[in-house]
């Protein structure tokens, strides 16, 4: 989790931090005293939570937010300050929180477990998929998984691909044979390729990513840690992970942004 805050005093943004560090040691701390530079940071490398102070001389913290919004829009901004009027404002811009000084740890705590968009790792997930370069699959303590045909793991990467949406197999065999026929020879292979795919994911127990009827297949979105699906909610280091490359050893492979 990263965390940016910003306080043009260098007191309290000492404070600011330090409470922030104390209510969440496990995330990274950045502060600032530019709010210019604050936004930098978030353009240039993402962040889950700002806390902003209102009242700063250059620009104030409604402004940072609003511009901070353009860059992330699920992005969670929690107001800092010493004036109450300023309660409208952070409503009208859905901040997530809203600290009166002074910064404790506690307050701190208080907003963080009620975050607007809450950061949910995924600690059910049975696999962690890397999408962003080429497409390779892990087991949670980062072993890669061996699929003993390469078909199986393109399969794979096509339901994962797809994002939950279910695809029929006759689908998934004119989208890695491109024009060849499905007749009863291609139905034969194709069901081998299904058949050492879920070999593969069995072998780390973890064939319940699959959903798969008589004739549908589609991964179970919730049982898989995605860096593509991260992008999708806007995590900040799955954006900042994404180079313009995408299961880059797949022709098929588009890379589909959805604008919430």
């Amino acid at each position: 989790m990263r965390i940016l805050c910003v306080d043009d005093e260098p007191l309290a943004l000492q404070m600011l931090e330090l409470s922030i560090g104390k209510a969440k040691p496990d995330a990274e701390v950045i502060g600032f005293e530019e709010p210019e530079d604050l936004l930098e940071e978030a353009k240039t490398n993402g962040c889950d939570i700002a806390f902003l102070d209102i009242h700063m001389s250059e620009m104030d913290g409604v402004e940072a937010a609003k511009r901070l919004k353009e860059i992330n829009p699920k992005m969670n901004i929690i107001f800092v300050t010493g004036y109450s009027e300023y309660a409208g404002d952070a409503m009208r811009l859905h901040a997530s929180g809203y600290i009166m000084k002074p910064v404790t740890k506690d307050k701190v705590a208080a907003e963080l477990a009620d975050l607007r968009f809450p950061i949910v790792p995924k600690e059910n997930a049975l696999l962690k998929v890397q999408c962003f370069g080429n497409f390779d699959v892990f087991t949670p303590d980062g072993k890669p998984l061996h699929f003993e045909r390469s078909k199986a793991k393109e399969v794979f990467a096509y339901l994962v691909h797809r994002h939950g949406s279910s695809c029929t197999k006759k689908e998934i065999a004119a989208v890695l044979f491109e024009d060849m026929p499905y007749d009863n020879k291609q139905q034969i292979y194709f069901q081998k390729i299904v058949s050492a795919m879920m070999k593969a994911l069995k072998s780390v127990s973890a064939e319940a990513v699959i959903n798969k009827t008589y004739n549908n297949m589609s991964v179970n979105v919730d049982l898989i840690d995605c860096d593509y699906y991260r992008f999708q909610e806007l995590d900040a280091g799955a954006v900042n992970a994404y180079q313009s490359e995408y299961m880059s050893q797949y022709y098929w492979a588009d890379f589909l942004y959805e604008d919430y």
